[in-house]
């Protein structure tokens, strides 16, 4: 059995998988449930897209980009109800979500739930003044949803 944190190697494709050992490189990686510093903390309050993965029922993983709030140790998301993410979301809450830098990457595993309304105020006001947007008054993206990390990984 392998790490989920650390990626896996096969030396051929005959051999079976094996994990790769952490390096230098990876210092985050793995990490529960703890924001990786202070840095990932300022770079999740400036980030404007995230990257979210959710599964669709078949198994097979389902990416978007999608606007984000990082408030008190959660990520926000707003999604149409009856979108795919939504979907998925209602079979399987585990998600992993990611910030666009690749040359910096700040991954995070967790598990979403659904914010009944009314929505908390200090995360209604963080997107109005991150994004210019009241999501309270938007029919199309009436879904509030809150991810709750699991497992960080960076590098």
């Amino acid at each position: 059995m392998t790490d989920s944190s650390v990626p896996a190697q096969r030396a051929s494709p005959s051999t079976p998988l094996r994990p790769l050992r952490p390096s230098a490189h990876r210092s985050g990686a793995g990490r529960q449930g703890r924001l990786p510093g202070k840095e990932a903390a300022r770079r999740l309050a400036k980030a404007q897209t995230l990257w979210l993965a959710t599964v669709r029922p078949t198994g097979s993983p389902h990416l978007v980009p999608v606007w984000f709030v990082w408030l008190d140790g959660f990520f926000y998301v707003c999604t149409a109800p009856k979108s795919v993410k939504a979907r998925n979301l209602d079979v399987n809450p585990r998600v992993v979500v990611a910030l666009e830098d690749g040359v910096h990457p700040l991954i995070c595993e967790g598990e979403a739930t659904t914010v009944p309304r009314p929505w908390p105020e200090d995360v209604v006001s963080t997107f109005r003044s991150k994004y210019d947007w009241s999501i309270e008054d938007d029919a199309q993206y009436a879904r509030l949803v809150q991810v709750h990390p699991t497992r960080w990984h960076a590098w």
